[in-house]
Formats: structure tokens, C-alpha cells, sequence
């Protein structure tokens, strides 16, 4: 398979050009607030190399700089990473036999990835494996890219950085908005919408994305069949 590699990647990359734009200036928002909170280039490179999860990365920032707390920072990686128990799920079936690359696509998936290996189909000519991994591989190197160029140039700039991490909302929304157009059954996205109005107005914004989920897969569920029916037609 890794013979294969460099014509999966070449493969790979025009998919993952979207991301690479995004997560380019999403990672130096997060290079710049690290910087700006006293943190290096190294912690940079280390934090996306071993954590890779955008949201809680920057989450974290604040973590790093509060007293220290093991459960609550637990509980809030549990939080907002729980939609990952979802894409692990409809996973199963296109991660089985990977081999020894599996625990790395695991490891790596994210919001991005999910979406682009959902949608898209290497050539017949490239190795499927070799494939999802040069996706998982191209963005995360995007995002680690862009965090260590945002931390090289942070400490050269002089503004106020509040309301910089609002870029990691934007992108979800774009990110949805892209598979609102790509799929024609809107079913699902509706779901997942009132799903989370509805647990967002009876948990409040601090504890709605678990409750949200749980009743996302409930939902999806239910109408499972009615879905599927739709999806065909």
C-alpha cells in the first residue's frame, strides 16, 4: 500500500483543497491565540500532532491557562468530541480491513475528513486504503501547517485577539452549507437541526451537544427506512 501512496495522494489532494484553505487560516487562528497566550511554536506543533481535534484545541487554550482540572477537562473533551462516537459508527463498515493503518485513521478523523470520505471515490487505478489515508494524512498536516505558521507570525502582530477562535463556528456553517448542496434529501440535516434547537432551548448552551445527539441518532433511527426510501428515490 505505501508503494501506492504517492498516486493517492496526487489523488487525494484536489479533494482535500477545500480544507487545506480553511484549515490554512484556521490553524494560524489557533497559532496566533497560543502565541498570544505565551505558548511557542513547539507546543503548537505538539498540541496538533497529538491532539488534532480543532474545537477542543482551542478550547484548550483556556484549559492550559486555568488551575487545573482533570475531570473538567474530561468531561468538556467528552462534549464536544461526542459527535466522533457517530462517525466511528457509520465508519465500521469503510475502515474494515485497513490493517495497520486503522488506528491512524481513527485517530485522525475529524469533521473534514468524515465529509470528504463519505462523498468521494479514488480512481479505480488507486488503493482505497492508500486513499483514506492520504486524505487523513493531507489535512492534518494542513492544520498543523497552518497552527505552526500562526504561531511563527503571532508574535508579530499587535491587535487585540478576542473573537478570533469564532472562525472554528464558521467553518462547521460552511462545512454544512457544502453538504446541504451536495445532498439533494435534506431529511437528515433537518434533523439535526431541530434536534439541537430544541435540546439547546431545554439544556441550555452548555450542556445541549450531548442531549442533541442522543437524539439525533434517535431520530435517525426511527426513520431509518423512510430515510433510505428518500435517499433511493
Amino acid at each position: 500500500m505505501l508503494k501506492n501512496l504517492p498516486s493517492a495522494m496526487k489523488a487525494a489532494f484536489p479533494h482535500t483543497i477545500p480544507v487545506l484553505t480553511g484549515f490554512a487560516f484556521l490553524g494560524a487562528a489557533y497559532g496566533i491565540l497560543m502565541s498570544a497566550r505565551g505558548y511557542g511554536v513547539l507546543w503548537i506543533l505538539l498540541t496538533s500532532s497529538v491532539v488534532f481535534a480543532g474545537a477542543l484545541q482551542f478550547i484548550g487554550i483556556s484549559l492550559l491557562t486555568s488551575v487545573f482540572d482533570p475531570l473538567h477537562a474530561f468531561l468538556i473533551a467528552i462534549s464536544v468530541n461526542a459527535r466522533h462516537l457517530f462517525y466511528g459508527i457509520s465508519m465500521l463498515e469503510k475502515y474494515g480491513g485497513t490493517g495497520k493503518v486503522k488506528p491512524y485513521l481513527i485517530f485522525g478523523m475529524c469533521d473534514e475528513t468524515f465529509s470528504i470520505l463519505c462523498t468521494a471515490e479514488p480512481p479505480p487505478e488507486v488503493d482505497k486504503r492508500a486513499f483514506m489515508l492520504s486524505v487523513t494524512l493531507l489535512n492534518q498536516s494542513y492544520w498543523i501547517l497552518g497552527g505552526v505558521a500562526g504561531g511563527l507570525i503571532g508574535p508579530l502582530l499587535r491587535f487585540d485577539t478576542y473573537g478570533i477562535d469564532f472562525v472554528m463556528t464558521a467553518f462547521f456553517v460552511v462545512i454544512f452549507l457544502n453538504q446541504w448542496r451536495a445532498q439533494k434529501n435534506h431529511s437528515p440535516a433537518l434533523i439535526g437541526l431541530g434536534a439541537a434547537t430544541v435540546s439547546l432551548l431545554i439544556f441550555g448552551a452548555d450542556n445541549f451537544i450531548i442531549p442533541a445527539m442522543i437524539l439525533i441518532i434517535a431520530c435517525l433511527t426511527i426513520f431509518r427506512k423512510k430515510l433510505e426510501k428518500g435517499a433511493e428515490d
